[in-house]
């Protein structure tokens, strides 16, 4: 009796920050497990997003934007945390925004050639690029700056090639045993989600407002019967973005709370009773141990 031969991998999701990497990833599981929005730095931990199809499990690495700014320790972290794990992966998925080449680009661009992993790069959102011709010339262009396998243009967000993307990704999955079961989605917990969740509400509050050193810790979950009791603490650095948090009459923090509870609903398939508070805790973006009490530093 033969067994079904396995294959299994790591593929790293990698680019500056705001090109698209969590909307990939979210529509190539078929579920939202990364928080998005159209602001910088929405992603700021590592999160594995694992799809096992048949008898091939691809473990997707979901990393912070690479920033060329390391002024601050949550940066400097970051940038760690995603150098850390291009060097351990089978394959690392490099994305670009349509026509857009900035120094950011160029930094990942030098990351990635220290390394010798193979490099895809997905030049994406190319549903809004209006000339297609002007398409292949820019393919050119990045094949000089890229040492690249393959060059796909897709867009993450209407789903257009994600299928040639998928096939190509699967034929450099090695042969191995599956690490995980097979319905399993993330490595990542529940409260951590949770967690995620809450921060993308204020990230797509606030706008232009949008305080960076905003941070969400959970202080309780838990679960009784079919109601799960969240407790939700909003961590900023200034009274001022205290302020903008509650917003006037508390009418911004309530719109960000029934938001949140909505989408971790959805996501607990369970009742959820959330209860936010917001705090300052001052200069923790750019104090390591902060960093490493509020988990930006257990990758």
């Amino acid at each position: 009796m033969t067994t079904e031969q396995t294959y299994c991998g790591y593929v790293a999701i990698v680019g500056r920050p705001n090109v698209g990497k969590s909307t990939l990833l979210n529509h190539i599981l078929g579920q939202k497990l990364c928080i998005t929005s159209r602001k910088p730095q929405t992603t700021r931990h590592t999160l594995l997003g694992i799809k096992t199809k048949d008898n091939i499990q691809v473990i997707f690495v979901d990393t912070p934007g690479i920033h060329t700014n390391q002024e601050r320790a949550i940066n400097r972290v970051m940038n760690r945390s995603a150098a850390s794990v291009i060097a351990d992966v089978d394959l690392v998925i490099f994305v670009v925004d349509r026509f857009e080449w900035s120094e950011a680009d160029e930094y990942v661009a030098k990351y990635l050639s220290n390394n010798q992993v193979p490099v895809i790069v997905a030049v994406n959102k190319v549903d809004m690029i209006e000339d297609k011709d002007a398409l292949l010339p820019h393919l050119k262009f990045l094949a000089s700056k890229v040492n690249a396998a393959e060059f796909i243009p897709l867009s993450a967000l209407r789903k257009t090639n994600l299928d040639e993307l998928e096939a190509k990704i699967q034929t450099y999955i090695p042969q191995k045993m599956h690490l995980y079961p097979e319905d399993q989605i993330t490595d990542r917990s529940e409260r951590f989600l949770a967690a995620e969740i809450v921060r993308e509400k204020i990230t797509r509050q606030l706008g232009a407002e949008v305080p960076y050193q905003v941070t969400v810790e959970i202080e309780q979950f838990r679960v009784e019967g079919k109601m799960t009791y969240i407790d939700a603490l909003i961590l900023v650095e200034r009274d001022g973005q205290k302020k903008i948090i509650i917003g006037t009459k508390g009418e911004r923090i309530k719109k960000i709370g029934e938001q949140a509870r909505a989408d971790i609903e959805s996501l607990l398939d369970s009742k959820v009773m959330l209860r936010t508070w917001v705090k300052i805790r001052s200069g923790w973006s750019d104090d390591e141990r902060a960093l490493r009490s509020l988990g930006y530093m257990d990758e």
